[in-house]
């Protein structure tokens, strides 16, 4: 009883200690993200210069704040940030916390397909590799690992663009759903942002096959950049697995080789993919600025690109500050995961 309670002690303060290093980390994120924006100088007249005359540039600089000491602007911006204010866009005058509601759906949606594309194509790969140790087989699935994640997302979606569109064209290459689709699911009450979703809450099967064909080119040209890993690290723990004592207890009591490998061996395997995950969240969150330009997928990245475009700066720093506040929360709740999980992890 008092070991048991000495454990959750220990649980309860290696989780407060990550739950902690939550802080420095937004702050150094923050921090590194003003001083690039800054470094372009002011953000209205790096927005709006040649569209406005000098007077009014100056007086909308002054309103802003602009013409203070970078350090006055510095702590303020972090007293904004830390309330839960990040800023308004110059180009559209949105809070950058309605984007997050309006296209931060889209984004999470994005990501939820490529993450099934990761586990579909990279977890049974990485399994057939580690039972084909130093074949061909193996050697061409660890070069098809290594191909998926240092290819440029935006090569393999334009790569997918022109097979699908061109040579067959029997998939969508823009957009999340047809016009039809879109429109149904704007007029719908309190719709969710998740089109898959929100076509089910439809009811209509030809919505849900609509919404699920715009997802698959998109889908993969960012789950492939994961797939990659996920088989490699599939493919190494498997490998040490199988070299494990019980599993030779195991092959000398009879049991079938594929069984070790899909029920034994399998399971922890997966342990290391799960702590991956969190690492992942922000190699799918920087992917989807590029995929998403690619395909049309109208979320977070589509339109950081568009702020980008139209050099609305205030807008860049509101919405990667917010995105680097999403990936310090996610890699929490990825060690409290494996913390829960896996019990090699010591408090």
């Amino acid at each position: 009883m008092a070991k048991r309670q000495r454990a959750g002690n220990s649980l309860l303060k290696y989780l407060a200690v990550r739950f902690a290093l939550i802080f420095p980390t937004v702050l150094i994120l923050i921090t590194m993200v003003f001083i690039v924006m800054r470094s372009i100088g002011d953000p209205i007249t790096a927005a709006l210069g040649g569209k406005l005359s000098n007077e009014e540039l100056q007086i909308r600089i002054e309103a802003a704040g602009y013409n203070r000491p970078i350090l006055v602007q510095y702590f303020e911006y972090l007293g904004q940030i830390f309330s839960g204010d990040f800023g308004s866009t110059l180009t559209t005058n949105k809070p950058i916390t309605d984007l997050l509601g309006t296209y931060g759906m889209a984004t999470l949606e994005l990501a939820i397909y490529a993450l099934l594309v990761a586990f579909i194509v990279g977890v049974p790969l990485g399994m057939l590799a580690a039972k084909r140790r130093d074949t061909g087989t193996d050697a061409s699935l660890r070069l098809f690992a290594i191909l998926a994640y240092a290819t440029p997302v935006f090569f393999v979606g334009l790569l997918l663009k022109l097979v699908f569109a061109v040579a067959f064209p029997i998939l969508p290459v823009n957009g999340r759903a047809t016009v039809n689709t879109e429109l149904a699911i704007t007029l719908m009450d309190n719709p969710s942002g998740i089109y898959l979703i929100d076509a089910i809450r439809l009811g209509k099967p030809e919505y849900i096959f609509d919404v699920l064909s715009h997802a698959v080119l998109p889908g993969l040209a960012l789950g492939l950049l994961t797939a990659g890993i996920f088989l490699r690290l599939v493919r190494t723990n498997m490998i040490g697995t199988l070299n494990t004592e019980y599993i030779d207890a195991g092959r000398s009591r009879g049991v079938r080789e594929s069984r070790l490998v899909t029920t034994h061996a399998f399971r922890p395997a997966l342990i290391p993919i799960i702590t991956v995950i969190g690492m992942q969240i922000a190699v799918l969150l920087s992917g989807a600025v590029l995929t998403e330009t690619t395909f049309e997928w109208k979320g977070l990245g589509f339109q950081l690109a568009q702020y980008l475009n139209a050099r609305d700066y205030v807008a860049v720093q509101g919405i990667v500050a917010l995105l680097a506040v999403i990936v310090a929360l996610t890699n929490f709740l990825v060690d409290v995961l494996v913390a829960l999980v896996d019990p090699r992890v010591k408090f």
